[in-house]
């Protein structure tokens, strides 16, 4: 994947670092050069200095052909302008966007921003929003905590019951999406091959419903 973080401060540059680490192309942009001197001296990314925002920059960088960006500077605003250009101008498949005032939170949603609190998640918490892409991210609830997701039902769990994939307080199974209809399931619903699943899962679960789903 090639992926664009705006901001190079310690949040930045680790999250740069990490998904090097995991083989992804990145591209780093902030305005002041001298952030890139957090990067590692074995960071292979680009580094392009200049506005998050600024389309000139965006282009320099890389968006036309990025999979996701990160927008993680010290400022809500920038952060949100980014992300919305990047999502609704070059339509980036997967974007983030840092908050530092979680009551804000709702508000970004609405206008289809994606928005992580500094309080709650982390740098992997990032990535696997930006990476990990069998179990797609639809909304965060309150400051994050809990997830709505979904996922096309493994070829495994075919024929197994709802309650195979029901943690009670971390994983639940609110909806199903069959042949172009959607519907709320009971224990005892039967998955089939090709379902889409919708679940709410607390992020603490997440790595038990993977094992769950065989996505490991």
């Amino acid at each position: 994947m090639r992926i664009i973080i705006v901001g190079c401060g310690r949040m930045g540059a680790a999250l740069a670092q990490d998904l090097i680490r995991r083989g992804h192309g990145v591209a780093v942009i902030d305005k002041e050069p001298a952030a890139f001197e957090r990067l590692v001296p074995w960071f292979t990314g680009d580094t392009v200095a200049g506005i998050g925002f600024d389309r000139t920059v965006l282009l320099q960088a890389g968006i036309e052909r990025a999979d996701g960006l990160a927008a993680v500077t010290d400022s809500d605003e920038t952060n949100v302008v980014t992300a919305r250009a990047a999502k609704q101008f070059f339509r980036v498949p997967k974007v983030v966007a840092r908050l530092y005032d979680p009551r804000k939170a709702e508000i970004y949603r609405r206008l289809g921003v994606q928005t992580i609190s500094q309080v709650t998640w982390g740098v992997n918490r990032v990535v696997e929003l930006l990476c990990y892409s069998r179990l797609e991210t639809l909304i965060s609830l309150g400051s994050g905590e809990v997830d709505i997701v979904e996922t096309e039902l493994p070829q495994l769990l075919a024929g197994r019951p709802v309650a195979e994939v029901t943690v009670p307080g971390e994983i639940t199974v609110v909806a199903i999406s069959r042949q172009g209809k959607t519907f709320m399931p009971t224990p005892s619903t039967e998955m089939r091959e090709g379902d889409m699943i919708h679940l709410a899962i607390l992020v603490a679960s997440g790595e038990r419903l993977k094992a769950l789903l065989g996505l490991h």
